[in-house]
């Protein structure tokens, strides 16, 4: 050190407060360790999402805001009005036939993805508003006219001018649903009393089953594959009724085990008993212990019904028994049969699953290697994933009825990493102050212009349980690269899906009337570029539609920059507690045509 003069200074002036300074340094180091140590347990696990959010709020500070040039997307061609990227007919002959696997994911390279906004349908209408959807819907904004031809002596739908009406039947219940699920519930006492809550319908047609269960309390994921002719996804949603593409084949499907409280197959034509039972094995893993599958159609009532299936009583016999030894190997027991319907129960007690460890048993149990939650691109395997006896709560028997199920902490949120019950309270009493202040921002939530709703990054399925009261439904996201907490969402009588959303979601174009986010850029920008992001979310929303992004100041004018090129409306907020790092996004999608047509 030098005087201003330039003369040298006394190196004892220094010496002493750097060692001073040195050793208060040090044990205000220790004191603050000693804390954090006596105190890390007493830190709320549910707070870890907003920790990581102060966390990087903190080292924003330091940093401007992402700026993003203004941007501007062109119209995709009329030809994609129905464009679905990771399940696109036209690239299907890349792909095998064996197993229909060409109609499971397959999403296109970076260098293929579209960066165009899809257009709606010639003559497209908003959509007629829930409760009449489910009765009804515009012709054009679904022009398909397959399934009215080819179905219409089993009531499907039918045209009617510029509508389609949804009489409610099926290939098994021609004359309507309600009375096919009036004999189930007969058959199935549970689902009268709360007992049974979500559902999966494999093979869903146009959702009718799933559509009647709603009045019943009864959550159902309607399930399957994209097809060039039946649309029979895009119709559900039109509807209004809770449905995913998908298809089971050589992946998983896209949930957690041990997670619906029923499934359903009405003559949904999967081979069950082919390829050693592997998709009956998929039923297995995501149906609850003491769960119910429900089947109609070949071979059930194989007496009365094999002059009509183009076979013989030998034939389906057959079919039947061999059905019999391995759901019976599976585990599960016939509990009710009447009719065309026959109800088989996934046992939850230990004495049948110990068999399995037999040598030579088939199908054998899965080791330990084989996580049972994992449903992200995860390949079917011939073998029986065993409920875990620790979480014995997790059984239908055990599990509250609903309603009470949605507020009660579950049994499995003790696998989530910080996962407890205060987690869960504190979580839950969170969402409801944020949905009230939603409201305010958004006085569209609550009234029947908000009916499909999706929640993009979901923990506990807080922002679904907050609005449980309003005449819509929520799809819960949970990504392929968060915490697993989707079990914990289906435990509280919710549904999701995983999802991973550097990719396109398994949906058609213009399905959800909302979008929600919690932070996702803020998560996910280090893998996912923003902004096919949020044009895969243009794809989904429908027009007129909304979406509230809350995000981190870093992200959000970015987010308001790429939105305006999408022909979006959005105005910032502040959140509800005001805090200066984070903001909320109030976005409505316009409703345009295209002026890009192209001859089909």
């Amino acid at each position: 050190m030098k005087h201003k003069d330039g003369k040298p200074g006394p190196q004892g002036t220094r010496v002493f407060p750097m060692t001073i300074l040195f050793v208060v340094l040090c044990g205000f180091s220790f004191y603050l360790g000693g804390i954090f140590c006596s105190e890390k347990n007493r830190i709320e696990p549910s707070d870890v999402k907003d920790v990581t959010k102060a966390i990087q709020s903190s080292k924003e500070s330091l940093v401007a805001p992402l700026q993003m040039k203004t941007v501007s997307f062109a119209e995709c061609s009329s030809d994609y009005q129905d464009y679905t990227p990771c399940t696109d007919p036209r690239r299907w002959r890349k792909y095998g036939v064996h197993r229909l696997t060409f109609m499971e994911r397959h999403c296109p390279p970076v260098f293929e993805r579209k960066e165009c906004l899809v257009p709606p349908p010639d003559g497209y209408k908003l959509p007629i508003r829930w409760p009449n959807s489910r009765d009804e819907c515009w012709y054009r904004n679904v022009p398909y006219d397959w399934i009215n031809k080819q179905k219409s002596n089993q009531n499907w739908l039918r045209k009617e001018g510029e509508k389609f009406l949804f009489p409610g039947g099926g290939t098994m219940f021609p004359r309507g649903v309600s009375a096919y699920v009036d004999l189930m519930q007969d058959l199935i006492p549970e689902m009268k009393d709360g007992t049974v809550r979500t559902a999966i319908d494999t093979g869903c047609g146009v959702a009718s089953w799933g559509g009647d269960l709603l009045d019943r309390g009864i959550l159902t994921v309607s399930l399957a594959p994209r097809d060039n002719h039946e649309a029979q996804v895009q119709f559900a949603l039109e509807r209004g009724i809770p449905a995913i593409l998908g298809i089971i084949s050589t992946q998983r499907l896209p949930f957690p085990s041990n997670s619906f409280d029923m499934a359903h197959c009405s003559r949904c034509l999967i081979p069950w008993t082919e390829f050693g039972g592997i998709y009956l094995l998929e039923i297995h893993r995501i149906l609850r212990p003491g769960g119910f599958w429900v089947l109609s159609g070949p071979p059930v009532n194989y007496e009365n019904r094999w002059r009509g299936w183009n076979t013989t009583i030998e034939e389906q016999k057959s079919d039947y028994d061999k059905l019999q030894e391995l759901l019976t190997s599976l585990c599960f027991k016939l509990y009710n049969k009447k009719d065309d319907i026959a109800v088989w129960k996934k046992l939850s007690d230990d004495s049948c699953y110990n068999k399995l460890n037999e040598p030579d048993f088939y199908p054998p149990k899965c080791d330990d290697s084989l996580e049972p939650d994992s449903g992200w691109y995860t390949p079917l395997r011939s073998c029986v994933v065993v409920p875990d006896p620790k979480l014995k709560k997790s059984a239908l028997k055990s599990i509250p009825r609903w309603p009470e199920r949605l507020h009660v902490a579950p049994d499995r949120i003790s696998n989530v990493h910080g996962g407890s019950a205060s987690a869960f309270k504190h979580d839950d009493s969170k969402w409801r102050v944020r949905l009230k202040y939603y409201k305010k921002l958004l006085p569209a939530i609550g009234t029947d212009k908000i009916r499909n709703v999706m929640d993009m990054n979901t923990v506990y399925g807080g922002f679904a349980a907050g609005t449980i009261d309003y005449p819509l439904w929520v799809m819960n996201v949970v990504s392929s690269y968060a915490a697993n907490t989707l079990p914990v969402v289906y435990d509280r009588g919710l549904i999701g899906t995983y999802h991973d959303w550097c990719e396109a979601f398994s949906t058609y174009p213009r399905t959800y009337d909302l979008l929600h986010l919690d932070g996702l850029f803020t998560a996910e920008s280090h893998r996912c570029e923003m902004k096919y992001v949020l044009l895969e979310m243009d794809r989904i929303l429908r027009p007129n539609g909304y979406a509230i992004v809350r995000e981190s100041s870093y992200f959000v004018d970015a987010v308001a920059t790429i939105a305006k090129g999408m022909r979006w409306g959005c105005r910032k907020e502040d959140t509800e507690y005001g805090i200066g790092k984070e903001k909320v996004l109030i976005c409505q999608k316009k409703l345009w045509y295209s002026s890009n047509r192209t001859s089909r």
